[in-house]
């Protein structure tokens, strides 16, 4: 997982001089996507206390403010609904300066760690299915999708510019796109018939205390921020970096909500991860300044951890992914148990990221968009009970059931012995919704689970074709 990066030690953040000319921020270029129907957020620098003014080609309204002492500028101007007409912004102090081919639509930050950084090209070793068929037709959604890709870097202190520009679809551009952005995006697209501005935070391996600022951090017992200690971590490791380096100078766009895809790298520090997740994303929401906008996450895929470390540790993590949504205002999570393949066992990067991307998708389509034809109820544990040496497994799952009833896959059993056993006998009985399992070695079942280790990929479905969540009844 090694990567290239960049560390700015003690760097104070910078602002590119103008010459008698304004500039804009760094995420403020030609081609971007600002948020429609609302006020997005437009800053940068120019000389101090000089009065800019910005003026959108599309109502052509003059919006006035004022750089302050140090010649930093911010203003909110009125955005019409999404469309495919591209307009024109000029910015001036005197000395105008014009941005083109600039779409209305829908914003949404994408960030974690590598299986949301993961190109649509793939990484080396590990591919993305599809990846160069997306690549191959990406020019089809030129004026529909847009990316704009933070470079991989930390800093000891906050940052507050980015070296990247919005870019366009097309072979030259799309084989960098985060696969998960990109599917997420073309799903919002088709859907929603307004264009999609996906801004990919995500650096690989990194811990949600990567993505966590510094105020917060101090009252974790077992972070250091101490340079000495934090130069010795593996890269991807190291707390508060990412956080000063990525999001900080990616905080003052304007978003509609967060897609995020991240745990591997907390896997055995289940405990504290669901409420240091709602930490980070209670100040990312509060820097962010648009309210509790939504937050969803992905469930770490299966995977052979094979360490003593993590070793059988991730299916608590995931427990505790699920936790997290449970106590994060406006959020929600779609599971990834199905979306493997046995060869994948010790492959941290599944081939499947358009699934991810679509469920996702659907996920904002229902609870932010109100489009609740698309289903995002997966079927979940709700009860079970022990009868005839059998555990009776009941679940709570849409309306449209479960869609399979034989040759069912994932299932262990326990007795008091606490040795769990493949179940060799899984009905599942329609009248009831529940599962009848059992294991001829285990004749006093007392606890039963589903999907629960690192690699146990199972095969139930609900009607709406979602996986039915991992689960334990005993708590060992």
């Amino acid at each position: 997982m090694k990567k290239s990066f960049l560390i700015f030690p003690l760097m104070a953040a910078a602002f590119i001089e103008s010459d008698a000319k304004v500039t804009p921020g760094s995420m403020i270029t030609d081609n971007m996507v600002l948020q429609q129907n609302g006020k997005a957020r437009l800053y940068g620098t120019a000389d101090p206390n000089k009065t800019v003014t910005v003026t959108p080609s599309w109502d052509n309204k003059p919006y006035q403010t004022k750089s302050d002492s140090k010649g930093k500028w911010e203003i909110a101007i009125d955005t019409p609904a999404g469309g495919y007409t591209p307009y024109s912004i000029t910015i001036s102090d005197g000395t105008p300066t014009t941005l083109d081919n600039v779409l209305i639509g829908e914003v949404w930050l994408a960030s974690g760690q590598s299986n949301m950084e993961m190109p649509l090209k793939g990484f080396p070793g590990c591919c993305v299915e599809g990846g160069y068929d997306e690549v191959a037709s990406a020019h089809e959604r030129a004026n529909k999708i847009r990316f704009y890709t933070v470079p991989l870097r930390q800093s000891y202190e906050p940052l507050e510019t980015i070296e990247a520009s919005w870019t366009i679809p097309g072979p030259d551009t799309a084989a960098e796109y985060s696969a998960v952005g990109w599917n997420f995006a073309k799903r919002l697209n088709d859907v929603l018939d307004v264009p999609v501005g996906i801004v990919r935070c995500a650096y690989g391996g990194a811990r949600v205390e990567s993505w966590t600022p510094r105020e917060i951090l101090e009252s974790y017992s077992d972070v250091s921020l101490d340079p000495d200690r934090v130069e010795k971590m593996t890269h991807y490791l190291r707390p508060l970096l990412m956080y000063n380096a990525m999001f900080n100078p990616a905080k003052e766009y304007t978003y509609k909500g967060i897609i995020w895809y991240q745990g591997c790298s907390n896997v055995g520090e289940h405990d504290n991860y669901a409420t240091r997740l709602a930490n980070m994303v209670e100040h990312w929401r509060k820097e962010l300044g648009e309210g509790d906008i939504p937050f969803y996450q992905v469930e770490i895929a299966p995977y052979d951890y094979d360490s003593p470390e993590q070793d059988e540790k991730s299916p608590l993590l995931r427990e505790a992914q699920w936790k997290a949504a449970e106590i994060i205002p406006n959020s929600g999570i779609i599971c990834t148990n199905d979306l493997v393949k046995p060869f994948e066992r010790f492959n941290i990067h599944p081939a499947d990221k358009a699934t991810p991307g679509k469920r996702l998708a659907e996920l904002a389509l229902s609870k932010t968009y109100g489009n609740t034809v698309f289903p995002v109820v997966s079927p979940r544990y709700k009860s079970h009970h022990v009868k005839d040496g059998a555990v009776w497994v009941m679940v709570e799952s849409p309306s449209d059931g479960i869609c399979r009833n034989y040759q069912i896959e994932g299932f262990e059993v326990a007795g008091q012995d606490k040795v769990f056993h493949p179940a060799d006998s899984v009905t599942f009985e329609w009248r009831t919704n529940e599962f009848v399992v059992s294991s001829k070695d285990v004749p006093d079942p007392v606890a039963v689970r589903y999907g629960w280790g690192d690699f146990k990929p199972g095969n139930v479905h609900a009607g709406n074709y979602l996986p039915l969540v991992p689960f334990r009844t005993d708590n060992w």
